[in-house]
């Protein structure tokens, strides 16, 4: 049944849905709840997602989890990530640094938390206020009246004032309203593979990075004897599209590419065969000139993916759920949505044009630029200044008022 906003109103609520139970999806319920609006989540998956690699809460963000009341226990979910070492192409170690020295982090105040835990504090805020629609998905929608009729691939339908598309990087909510996603995919020149494997490493808090040019291996203890993630990312000309919905094709791929690597490569490829939570994709941003159109917005990835290059992924979709939200309160679809574009993109490209940093430090390309990143890090004596990268910051939030 559909849930009942906080906020009384006199005139009926704004009706909301949300494809999408990620991070975007139910941080923008929970802040378009306490602007009084009635919140429908809709997710294809059958519950919220587990497991996860680590993703990093910084700078704005960390202002967001404050607001919404779920900072201790999100500090209670740190990872705390406490070494971070470099090795070439035969194991050596290069280097061995703060984690930070090369994030642009601030340690002891950002956030490094499994994304399953921060899904599952995030959906614990919202579910009693809002309605979630699991094992479901939009199938069509037609935003031609005063509002958005929505058919799900269940066959059940409603109309709705809003659609939000928090789906992530490869929206289909986009797609349906903007076009394909290569209109607004810009390929950054990488692929990766992540799944996890058994920890026969002795790793403890820490993460490995192997580099040879242009292919990297990874491997990321987050706790005390428990499974490691590891991580296989390589240059690729283009982006491979025949494979992404092909784990054998994802597969064949990565093995061709590592054949011949060494390290603890060859026993990773072994474990890529056999594991059951294969994540492939390109390391992509999504860059839009509008994020909006009609009755229909997008945040997070859906909108600006910035790549795991940044570390900011997690950031902007809180940040942006934050400001879509406050946006629209007091104000019509049209003018709300026009102000959060305003005042949201300016950070947005701030953090997405850390990519190019983030790439030069974690996947050099050639033999020269990996020798240059290899000095570097040997040079590195020191934490980086205490207010971290400028960009992670570089957006106050404003206070909006608590419904519309």
């Amino acid at each position: 049944m559909t849930r009942t906003p906080r906020q009384s109103r006199t005139n009926p609520p704004r009706t909301v849905l949300i494809s999408g139970a990620g991070i975007a999806g139910p941080a923008l319920a929970f802040w378009l709840n306490r602007r009084g609006c009635a919140v429908t989540v809709v997710e294809k998956a059958s519950a919220p997602r587990s497991g996860g690699y680590p993703i990093d809460v910084r700078g704005t963000a960390l202002e967001v989890v404050r607001r919404m009341g779920i900072l201790p226990r999100l500090r209670e979910a740190h990872v705390d990530l406490r070494r971070l070492t470099f090795l070439d192409g035969d194991g050596g170690e290069v280097a061995s640094v703060a984690p930070h020295a090369v994030t642009g982090g601030v340690g002891g105040r950002d956030l490094e938390v499994r994304r399953g835990d921060l899904t599952g504090v995030l959906h614990a805020a919202v579910r009693d206020d809002v309605e979630f629609l699991f094992d479901d998905s939009v199938a069509a929608l037609d935003g031609s009246g005063h509002g958005v009729e929505v058919t799900f691939r269940s066959g059940r339908s409603r109309t709705v004032d809003l659609v939000v598309g928090a789906d992530g990087m490869h929206s289909r909510t986009r797609e349906s309203v903007f076009g394909p996603e290569e209109r607004f995919h810009r390929y950054l020149g990488h692929c990766f593979a992540g799944f996890t494997v058994p920890d026969t490493f002795g790793l403890r808090h820490e993460a490995v990075l192997w580099n040879t040019p242009g292919r990297a291996a990874a491997l990321y203890a987050t706790g005390d004897g428990e499974a490691v993630h590891a991580f296989l990312t390589f240059a690729h000309p283009d982006p491979p599209f025949h494979a992404f919905r092909d784990p054998g094709a994802q597969r064949a791929l990565v093995s061709r590419v590592f054949a011949d690597a060494g390290w603890e490569v060859p026993g990773l490829l072994a474990a890529l065969h056999e594991a059951d939570d294969l994540f492939f994709d390109t390391v992509s941003q999504i860059r839009m000139p509008r994020w909006s159109r009609g009755r229909v917005a997008l945040v997070g990835d859906a909108a600006y993916a910035p790549s795991f290059l940044t570390g900011q992924g997690t950031s902007l979709a809180l940040v942006g759920a934050y400001m879509l939200a406050g946006s629209l309160a007091g104000r019509d679809h049209a003018a709300g949505l026009a102000a959060y574009e305003r005042s949201t993109r300016p950070f947005v490209t701030a953090n997405q044009d850390l990519a190019g940093e983030g790439g030069a430090a974690l996947f050099p390309a050639t033999a020269r630029a990996l020798e240059q990143r290899n000095a570097m890090l040997r040079g590195l004596s020191s934490l980086p200044a205490a207010e971290g990268r400028p960009a992670h910051s570089a957006l106050v939030l404003p206070e909006f008022t608590a419904a519309g």
